[in-house]
């Protein structure tokens, strides 16, 4: 007896706890999932101005960028920079030895001399001669002979003086000097060194005033025109400097299908010409609805947004299908399934669901994404 009524009481104790477990389940159940509301930044749609752009590489082209060779042959005698220098239009940059020129010229001017000499002394005898002819004292003979010795002697005199100038440029080449302010390159020449015309010396390249040489589809190209803004960007994609283009290829390159765009800048960023840099071209700008990047969640290639709604028992997000445009400032272009007004959340997306119920919080001003 004592054994039956212990099997009893533990068959009723086994089926208290089951239901108490089955209770337990059942409420479990009934909680809904989310039910304590998670503070999330809430934004409203406006409508904003949204630009139109695209990123490219380019590359930093000088215009002023020259190799420096000698006009003459001869023996490097000095070298009067050293690479990286800056120089000035006309300073020495490589001189040659020039000592058998110089003293060629030297013979030339002394011819010069003598020839001015002798064009004074026929000059003189001419106008001497004219007198006594007018005179009498002198036949017309003596008087034709004197003139002509005078006109002689100043063609003398001219050739001298071209011959003089000619050895001068002569020794003028043998300083090669700036043709233009910039910074020198890799000096090649040294001391000694017998160079000719065809010899490299150095470089110089101008990077004071630089160029932009953009590729971009042709498609794009029927967008751009001289005028059209262009901005140099960092790794950060921060702005460096921006200018505008001024030139636009009439036709695209056959091999690459690509039209080149160009456009020059002061450089103030230190750039250096054939580096390559990241930039940006702004075709256009345009009123439009615009959500940031941060706040699109994709689904099977679909971008959704958490919509803000009110619902009696408070604000929930609602998953919402939306149709995107082109990128533009780290937000995209709405074309469809946002109004003007709409609120979306724009933090802690991991955390939601649909119908998971929010508390808005003011966002903050740097993952606002619309402005």
């Amino acid at each position: 007896m004592f054994g039956a009524s212990l099997l009893v009481r533990l068959r009723r104790w086994v089926v208290l706890a089951s239901a108490g477990l089955f209770g337990c389940v059942a409420q479990a159940e009934k909680r809904p999932l989310g039910a304590v509301p998670r503070e999330v930044e809430v934004l409203t749609v406006s409508p904003s101005t949204v630009r139109d752009t695209g990123e490219y590489l380019a590359s930093v082209v000088s215009r002023q960028n020259v190799s420096i060779v000698p006009q003459v042959s001869g023996y490097v005698r000095k070298v009067a920079v050293t690479p990286g220098q800056m120089v000035k239009v006309g300073d020495t940059l490589v001189e040659l030895d020039s000592r058998q020129e110089r003293a060629a010229l030297e013979s030339a001017d002394a011819r010069e001399r003598a020839a001015a000499s002798s064009e004074e002394l026929a000059r003189r005898t001419a106008e001497r001669t004219r007198s006594l002819h007018k005179e009498g004292l002198v036949s017309g003979q003596e008087l034709d002979r004197a003139e002509a010795e005078a006109q002689a002697a100043q063609a003398q005199v001219r050739a001298a003086a071209a011959l003089a100038s000619e050895q001068r440029v002569g020794v003028g080449f043998h300083v090669v000097k700036a043709p233009f302010a910039g910074t020198v390159g890799d000096v090649v020449a040294r001391v000694g060194d017998f160079v000719t015309a065809s010899s490299p010396l150095t470089s110089i390249t101008q990077g004071g005033t630089l160029e932009l040489v953009i590729r971009i589809p042709p498609e794009r190209a029927r967008l751009v025109r001289p005028g059209t803004p262009v901005e140099v960007l960092d790794a950060d994609a921060k702005v460096k400097l921006a200018t505008t283009l001024y030139f636009v290829a009439p036709e695209a390159d056959p091999r690459t299908q690509l039209v080149d765009v160009s456009a020059i800048f002061q450089n103030s960023v230190g750039l250096r010409p054939s580096e390559m840099v990241r930039t940006r071209i702004v075709y256009g700008t345009s009123q439009a609805l615009a959500v940031p990047v941060l706040s699109i969640v994709r689904q099977s290639g679909q971008a959704f947004v958490y919509a803000v709604e009110q619902r009696p028992a408070g604000l929930v997000v609602a998953r919402r299908p939306i149709s995107l445009g082109t990128l533009s400032d780290q937000s995209y272009v709405v074309e469809k399934g946002l109004v003007a007004g709409d609120r979306i959340a724009v933090s802690s997306l991991q955390f939601l669901r649909d119908g998971s119920p929010i508390i808005p919080k003011k966002p903050a001003a740097s993952d606002a994404g619309v402005r």
